[in-house]
């Protein structure tokens, strides 16, 4: 009864998803990066198998994971040659005896230094570059989780996790935008297989955001044929990622891990394996080896997209562009250290992520 009551609850959030919306923005785009170098190596395949404390991004129902002790974890990353950074702290407590588990993360998205050239050329035309100043673009999420066992037996363990999201974005001193959303999902564990679902931004999340400028500032604009905002709101639509994995015995010391997620979003059309007008299906895939539970070496491939053939010189051909990644990490005691490389698409930048997990 007790386990039907939580499908039940867990169907009625997801009823956003079966309700057409006509809401089709692009926002909080910084939240769909990943977490973690672990998940980040496996194209970002985690929502069957995430269990520490990263699970509050990737499925809050996975803290369970986390026994008797707190598990910490950090990491950094750098888009286009240290240009954007992306920063991520995450912490589970395990709490009333291992039964339930909460958490809290941090992540903030920036880019920072940008020069701001308004007041660069004076009204007589002249240039003067000390009036030029910069400021910080910055996205920051706090995820407050909860998560814990609604049946667990000798061959399997169901559990549920939720999360509230509060969601802050800056632009120098000109926009700021506060947000509100919430996450849940669920986990199965067998022997060796793994199911895991995770509903994004369920209700909705909605950014609001308010400007400031100064009467110096409204004029620049206003000279240079710019609009001048004054408030505006942008929608989050529902996101639902579906995985499954499985473990494979190779041996003693061997253990090879393989699961497969798809991110199913409700937007409209997009660059994708499978897409409709109103929505669209894209697959990540990824393995993880571990050797004696103590170094780990991963792989993963994600975002798939089609694009123009670059030897095209019409540009017609097109063809199928992704996302590659690979890592490694080692376990000494309690404590974890992972390395992932991975870029944009199979032609864009890399990304270098570090994460250290405390157990």
């Amino acid at each position: 009864m007790r386990i039907n009551k939580f499908l039940g609850l867990f169907v009625l959030i997801l009823s956003p998803f079966l309700v057409h919306s006509q809401f089709k923005k692009y926002t909080n785009e910084f939240l769909n990066i990943g977490a973690g170098a672990r998940g980040l190596a496996m194209g970002s395949a985690q929502v069957a198998s995430a269990k520490d404390a990263t699970a509050g991004y990737w499925n809050p129902a996975g803290l369970v994971g986390v026994k008797d002790v707190p598990n910490l974890g950090i990491m950094h990353a750098e888009y286009f040659s240290g240009i954007a950074k992306y920063d991520y702290a995450t912490i589970a407590l395990p709490v009333n005896n291992n039964k339930r588990t909460i958490g809290f993360s941090l992540l903030r998205f920036a880019v920072d230094e940008i020069p701001n050239t308004l007041y660069l050329i004076e009204a007589n035309g002249a240039i003067d570059y000390s009036k030029i100043t910069t400021f910080s673009v910055a996205d920051y999420a706090f995820l407050f989780s909860f998560a814990q066992n609604i049946k667990q037996t000798e061959k399997k363990q169901i559990s549920f996790g939720a999360n509230a999201k509060v969601i802050y974005r800056k632009i120098g001193s000109f926009a700021t935008a506060w947000g509100f959303g919430l996450d849940a999902g669920l986990q199965m564990h067998g022997k060796n297989w793994n199911l895991g679902v995770m509903a994004r931004d369920i209700t909705t999340t909605f950014n609001a955001w308010s400007f400031k400028f100064s009467d110096a500032e409204k004029e620049k604009l206003y000279l240079a044929n710019n609009d001048i905002p004054v408030k505006s709101t942008e929608i989050t639509l529902p996101r639902l990622v579906l995985g499954g994995g499985y473990n494979f015995k190779l041996g003693k010391s061997l253990n090879l891990m393989a699961e497969a997620n798809i991110n199913v979003t409700f937007d409209g059309q997009r660059n994708t394996v499978l897409s409709t007008t109103t929505a669209s299906a894209d697959p990540t895939l990824g393995l993880e080896l571990a050797i004696k539970d103590a170094f780990f070496i991963r792989g993963g491939i994600s975002n798939f997209q089609k694009s123009i053939d670059d030897t095209d010189s019409m540009n017609i051909k097109k063809v199928w562009i992704y996302q590659p990644s690979i890592g490694a990490g080692f376990k000494i005691k309690n404590l974890m250290l992972d390395y992932a490389f991975t870029n944009l698409a199979n032609q864009s930048s890399p990304l270098y992520t570090l994460f250290f997990p405390y157990e």
